[in-house]
């Protein structure tokens, strides 16, 4: 006798893509993966036709299926097609100069100036259309944004690119107040929390507070978009100096905007990845990875962390006690391996021998707390 059975096979869905990563597969551009992009302004792009420009996809280990790192070029002169998004969109300037304009039916347009190290949010639901203001070499932007988390609610790309959905209230600041300048907030988050739509170069921005918990004598700015869930943080340490390591959930993209050195990123009790950076370097660690950052340059190391969905931008599980190393537990060779690495470019340690005895050590600051021309110096 013979049995039919009709009931359809079960897939694992694990075996199958992401709806977001076939997307990015069908659009024919350069798609790189790995640990870290060495320097984002020099990876391969290719032509996007329909967006009018050169672009290619970042897909480091960290950041799959969470967030949407995305190189745009512009090329000498030129302007790319207008387009429709559904999501907000940080933008960060990697290298280049130019004008972005932003506008929603109803809505006048408005157009705003960036050059290299510029951040902007760009509301969802509105057009965009970026312009580069050189003729003599390309504009390179890197986006990023919550689309691969979205895609797995509903996959289809044409409900992103091409909705009626718009949101023009997001675009009726006041006068003077969309795009300028970002101005700090009061009584919010560490003391250090800035709010706008705009922050001009973040290689030379000096209101920043001491962030203590972190260790390094380094100073840190929380950069607020309104009306929206993106955003992160910067912080700069000084040289001779690194940070404690530390861990926390997925998909948040680092971007430098200057200084340079490495960073240390380990599973627990699994192998470490070494990552090399200087000004436009990339990275993401990965879920519930430690990593440890360290500045072996002559300059104060900076570096952009773009924060995913606050869902998953915390420590998992253990709570934020469990989820740093203090100095003194700390694993000898990383103390060894710094002392090397700084003295290979002519320079010694700055980190005081206290710390790596005792856990309460306090790190000096200039007195009125801020940032101070011994920090931010060129």
């Amino acid at each position: 006798m013979t049995q039919n059975n009709t009931r359809p096979v079960v897939q694992d869905r694990r075996d199958t893509p992401l709806p977001y990563d076939s997307w990015i597969e069908s659009i024919g551009v350069p798609i790189h993966r790995g640990y870290f992009i060495e320097d984002a302004r020099t990876i391969e792009v290719a032509p996007w036709p329909e967006r009018g420009c050169n672009a290619a996809f970042i897909q480091m280990v960290g950041q799959q299926g969470v967030a949407e790192a995305r190189i745009t070029e512009i090329p000498p002169g030129g302007t790319t097609a207008p387009m429709k998004f559904a999501l907000d969109e940080a933008v960060y300037v990697l290298d280049g100069q130019g004008l972005t304009t932003v506008w929603a039916d109803g809505v006048p347009k408005k157009t705003f100036e960036w050059g290299p190290r510029s951040l902007f949010l760009l509301p969802r639901g509105t057009y965009r259309q970026f312009s580069n203001a050189r003729g003599d070499r390309p504009a390179r932007l890197v986006h990023n944004n919550h689309l691969p988390v979205a895609m797995s609610v509903n996959p289809d790309p044409d409900f992103y690119f091409n909705n009626a959905y718009e949101a023009p209230a997001l675009l009726e600041a006041k006068e003077g107040e969309l795009y300028s300048v970002a101005q700090k907030a009061s009584g919010s988050g560490r003391g250090a929390t800035w709010f706008g739509n705009f922050f001009t170069d973040l290689a030379s921005w000096d209101q920043m507070v001491p962030h203590r918990q972190r260790g390094g004598g380094g100073h840190v700015v929380d950069i607020s978009f309104p009306n929206s869930e993106l955003g992160g943080h910067m912080s700069i340490f000084p040289t001779g100096t690194y940070k404690k390591g530390h861990k926390h959930g997925p998909g948040v993209v680092i971007i430098i905007p200057a200084g340079g050195g490495y960073s240390i990123m380990w599973p627990e009790g699994g192998e470490k990845i070494i990552v090399p950076w200087h000004e436009a370097s990339m990275f993401v660690p990965p879920n519930e990875w430690f990593h440890q950052h360290f500045n072996t340059s002559v300059i104060p190391a900076r570096y952009l962390a773009l924060s995913p969905i606050r869902q998953l931008s915390g420590a998992m599980g253990e709570g934020r006690a469990l989820a740093q190393i203090e100095y003194p537990t700390e694993e000898p060779w990383i103390r060894t391996k710094y002392q090397e690495e700084v003295e290979k470019n002519g320079l010694k340690s700055l980190m005081p021998e206290e710390i790596y005895t005792n856990r309460d050590y306090t790190w000096g600051y200039d007195a009125n707390e801020e940032v101070g021309a011994r920090l931010v110096g060129t």
